[in-house]
């Protein structure tokens, strides 16, 4: 599973059963985040969510960054039996929007690609572990 964390709302993306191919799930608003992660990780059985961190052009923690790695030290205390991974999302958002403009217009804005977002920043995540296989 991952997270594109947010101030109002979160993306959220999980992958398939043999955590090959990520999809695209929900946004939810960032105060129900965690009772919506306590059902979805009981649901699905989820041991490993993967978390954007959006770092600067160059790399370094930044404001922003800096709040969502707050966040996720929360979230490890919240859920002790999920591994919580943090992945770089440098520009992640703006190719979600991107990718939907052509299809959607401009109107819809950041909300309906959050959760996009979350499944690219997912599928970097599956994509790199398997590259890993390969290699290792």
């Amino acid at each position: 599973m991952a997270l594109d964390l947010g101030e109002a709302r979160t993306g959220v993306a999980i992958s398939d059963t043999g955590s090959t191919l990520a999809r695209p799930l929900e946004v939810v608003p960032s105060q129900q985040l965690r009772e919506y992660l306590r059902g979805l990780i009981q649901r699905e059985g989820v041991s490993e969510v993967v978390v954007g961190v959006p770092k600067t052009l160059g790399g370094e923690i930044g404001f922003q960054a800096g709040k969502v790695l707050a966040e996720v030290e929360s979230l490890r205390v919240a859920f002790p039996g999920v591994n919580f991974v943090e992945r770089d999302e440098r520009l992640t958002t703006r190719l979600a929007v991107a990718g939907t403009r052509k299809k959607r217009g401009r109107r819809k804005g950041r909300e309906w690609v959050d959760h996009l977002a979350a499944a690219r920043i997912l599928q970097e995540h599956l994509d790199a572990r398997e590259r890993g296989k390969a290699f290792g």
